[in-house]
């Protein structure tokens, strides 16, 4: 088992290797030096090589991403060359702003995906079944920007019941703070509410109809115990599913920021990359690159646990 678990780690160690390296090099393709951005058109020959020089960007091209790799495992992701701010300070200022909305998001889509589809697998062909199937087919054809505009019309400017835009921190007041993610949360959540919905219900439907699960019967276990189990014996795809489903959020976060006008990490990789400030973007990215490997991975050792099959095979 450990060594699974090991073997898992550093694979995923692996892949944000490669990708940084990916990132790296994407980065530094586009045309002309950062110098020239920084300093500007009419910048000399002279002055563009003292900032290249004074910035390391003069040194071999694997010798850059060594360095950059070796400041970022101990937490700094560099000085931006346009703005001189320290990059890991604002995206340590933006990420809890995209975090909570992501996590309010993701922990109503749990709830409610996982609950629609065992309710629905319980009763299968019933009048619930069938209002969740069309419901299911409505939040996965329903885009989250034009759900966003929608609750803004709706809760915020004819009912006046949530602010139409902005953010209030947790320090505002548990609240404000509520009030000021719950559409965002509630925009991105819908379409991972339909899929885990979904899944759940075809998981928990073909475990159902397992051997296992008659014989449970027969030996006298209470409908409950049966559904318990069967439900625990379910879920490892469900599980990878809200795995992926949480990587993907952060990126549509980014779109549901704009529409609510939040200050968070889409704010400041729009702002990077219109500025063509690529030690932010290079930040940013990889942060949402190890969220997402992380979350897979967490997934896999959250499976192992619940799959008997896979401790047998470690």
């Amino acid at each position: 088992m450990l060594r699974l678990v090991a073997g898992r780690i550093v694979s995923s160690i692996g892949t944000l290797l490669f990708v940084g390296l990916a990132l790296f090099a994407l980065t530094r393709s586009g045309p002309g030096s950062p110098a020239r951005i920084v300093l500007g058109t009419d910048a000399t020959a002279e002055q563009i090589a003292q900032f290249e020089q004074a910035h390391g960007l003069d040194r071999p091209f694997l010798s850059q991403y060594a360095a950059w790799l070796g400041d970022v495992t101990r937490g700094d992701f560099g000085k931006s060359f346009v703005t001189g701010r320290d990059v890991a300070a604002e995206i340590a200022n933006a990420l809890p702003v995209t975090l909570a909305i992501v996590l309010f998001a993701f922990l109503i889509a749990l709830v409610f995906g996982i609950g629609v589809g065992v309710l629905a697998a319980l009763k299968p062909g019933g009048v619930f079944d069938r209002v969740s199937r069309f419901a299911a087919v409505l939040g996965l054809s329903i885009p989250a920007f034009w759900l966003g505009i929608v609750l803004i019309r709706f809760l915020a400017v004819d009912l006046r019941l949530l602010p139409p835009g902005g953010y209030f921190p947790l320090s505002a007041g548990l609240k404000l703070h509520l009030q000021s993610i719950l559409m965002p949360s509630l925009s991105l959540a819908v379409y991972y509410i339909a899929v885990l919905a979904r899944m759940t219900q075809a998981s928990l439907q073909d475990t159902l109809r397992g051997d296992y699960v008659r014989t449970a019967r027969a030996m006298g276990l209470s409908a409950r115990q049966v559904v318990f189990y069967a439900l625990v014996n379910a879920l490892p795809p469900v599980v990878n599913l809200a795995a992926l489903s949480f990587g993907y959020m952060f990126g549509w976060a980014l779109i549901i920021e704009q529409v609510f006008n939040i200050p968070g990490l889409s704010r400041a990789l729009l702002n990077a990359i219109s500025q063509r400030d690529f030690l932010l973007l290079q930040g940013i990215v990889f942060l949402f690159t190890a969220i997402f490997v992380v979350a897979n991975l967490s997934a896999d050792l959250i499976n192992r646990v619940l799959d008997p099959r896979q401790r047998a095979a470690a």
